[in-house]
């Protein structure tokens, strides 16, 4: 069960480089049910997960390279590609994973927080640089995000809000 927070970043937090980052390229087979391929550095994993929006469950199968390749072109909408880096919050053992897009979503950047219970999600309290939570609007899930639909208050890098 994959229980999480997902929060839109307006300003990023100082310093947020020096933390380890990585190169995540993903793509979605299907988005009802949810089947996504993934690549994360050297691994590649298939992935189902349930509907929901803060609680669902995901299942990862691992994938080899050729696999992924194979499945990439069957894709259904936007290849999303993406930096992740992990910040951990002091005084928990909680960690953020900012997500800073590039593409067609360039400027997009999303803060995501896991956790082990709905209890433990609700009662959580924010970092002052995160922007407005948009866990239950479903607008910035990234299944969503592969298929074009730009969210309303998002502006791709260069051009005005509307």
């Amino acid at each position: 069960m994959e229980i999480e927070r997902k929060y839109l970043v307006k300003e990023l937090p100082e310093r947020y480089e020096e933390f380890p980052g990585r190169q995540i390229e993903q793509a979605y087979l299907c988005t009802d049910p949810v089947v996504r391929i993934r690549q994360d550095g050297e691994e590649y994993y298939l992935t189902y997960k349930s509907k929901g929006v803060l609680a669902r469950e995901e299942y990862n199968l691992p994938l080899t390279k050729e696999a992924y390749e194979h499945l990439l072109p069957k894709a259904d909408g936007i290849v999303l590609s993406k930096t992740r880096y992990r910040i951990p919050i002091e005084g928990t053992r909680l960690t953020i994973e900012l997500d800073i897009f590039q593409g067609i979503y360039e400027g997009l950047a999303l803060a995501e927080v896991e956790f082990s219970t709905e209890k433990e999600a609700m009662a959580f309290t924010p970092p002052a640089w995160f922007g407005r939570d948009v866990t239950f609007s479903g607008e910035y899930q990234n299944s969503r995000l592969s298929q074009g639909l730009m969210p309303a208050d998002f502006s791709p890098a260069g051009t005005a809000p509307a």
